[in-house]
């Protein structure tokens, strides 16, 4: 028994998210609600020859005996495709994510990983687009990064395409959700797009493990990442049965902000944005109706220099005022959203998420679908 736990000591954070995610038809929440009643590690050295849990017999055995040949191949070969494993307890993992139903336990990333916790708007849409539906993907896209906003989409051809190609232009960040491994691209047109979002400090991240193809039903487990991460979905173009309702329904549902742009009613793939707007969506004919509606802190370059400059007197003053007002009293014992926590402690967004980050880590707040609860 020492010996096994001895080398449970040496495992790494990331080999115990793996082999939580690896427990066969157990719903994420209930894995991370194990995770809250037993802690990560100790999970996986516990005693569970009794049956109290109502798992399964896989199950335990998942548990009691990790698959961790396979476990460190997953890793070996995400290094190998040069990206990086991030846990859901990892520092960089987004903290708008976790308040999902079912969010990924790991994120495999390529790129910027410092992205994840910035702004952003999903701009999502048709992989048959117009021609004016790809400007207008490229140029809100362009826009919005030019505001400082994260433009996330899913490096799917048409819309998609646009949306990272514009924030590209804009010159700023750009983050690709995709629905395969790391190690490949889909569609494979798209490899020069990849290197692109790459080497000019964006992101492709995956919860997929390497060597997963893409297949029809993962695609939607995808859209509901893209939707998480962000603070609005902008839907540029779709038609009815269009995979990008499926991203603002998930929007929708993680009580994220919806905004359509209108288009001719002779053009089928307007129908989906005509739909959403019948349906309360937001219709968005500029950049300024996004931002206005989510509240998204602006930052210019000037304002990005002088918080670097002020990083290390700013961390100081975090960490001393973290459990003073005014932004733990903004936190009520009820579910607040992020955006009342942003009104009630007139603090940034970016100082926010950050310090609830923290003051979760703290066991002070809980992340819960739909915003924070105060916990202490």
């Amino acid at each position: 028994m020492a010996k096994n736990i001895t080398m449970d000591s040496e495992k790494s954070q990331q080999q115990y998210w793996l082999a939580l995610k690896f427990i066969p038809r157990l719903a994420i929440h209930k894995k991370l609600h194990l995770v809250q009643e037993f802690g990560l590690r100790k999970l996986f050295s516990l005693d569970f020859s009794v049956k109290c849990l109502n798992l399964s017999d896989k199950q335990l055995l998942a548990i009691s005996n990790p698959d961790w040949d396979r476990i460190n191949r997953i890793i070996h070969d995400s290094e190998h495709c040069g990206s990086e494993l991030i846990g859901y307890d990892d520092e960089c993992y987004p903290t708008q994510l976790k308040q999902i139903y079912d969010p990924p336990l790991v994120l495999f990333a390529q790129g910027n990983k410092k992205l994840l916790t910035t702004s952003q708007i999903a701009v999502v849409g048709s992989r048959s687009a117009t021609a004016m539906g790809r400007e207008n993907a490229f140029e809100f896209s362009k826009q919005l990064v030019m505001q400082g906003v994260t433009v996330t989409s899913g490096l799917a051809l048409g819309i998609d395409a646009h949306a990272h190609k514009g924030a590209l232009a804009g010159q700023g960040g750009t983050i690709a959700v995709v629905a395969t491994g790391l190690d490949r691209v889909y569609p494979s047109r798209h490899k020069q797009l990849a290197n692109d979002i790459i080497q000019n400090n964006g992101l492709i991240i995956s919860e997929f493990v390497p060597g997963t193809i893409p297949k029809a039903g993962l695609f939607p487990k995808r859209n509901r990442i893209i939707s998480g991460l962000s603070e609005g979905v902008l839907v540029v173009e779709a038609t009815i049965k269009s995979g990008s309702l499926i991203t603002a329904r998930s929007a929708i549902e993680q009580n994220r902000e919806v905004f359509a742009i209108p288009s001719s009613i002779q053009n089928p793939q307007g129908k989906g944005c005509h739909w959403l707007i019948k349906q309360g969506a937001k219709l968005v004919e500029e950049c300024a109706d996004i931002l206005e509606e989510v509240n998204i802190l602006v930052e210019t370059g000037l304002n990005l220099i002088m918080n670097h400059e002020e990083s290390g007197e700013n961390e100081k003053n975090y960490e001393q005022g973290l459990f003073n007002e005014p932004l733990l009293d903004s936190v009520g014992y009820e579910v607040t959203p992020i955006d009342a926590v942003v009104s009630r402690s007139k603090l940034p967004i970016n100082v926010v998420l950050t310090q609830l980050t923290m003051l979760e880590l703290k066991g002070l707040v809980s992340a819960v679908p739909g915003g924070y609860l105060r916990t202490n």
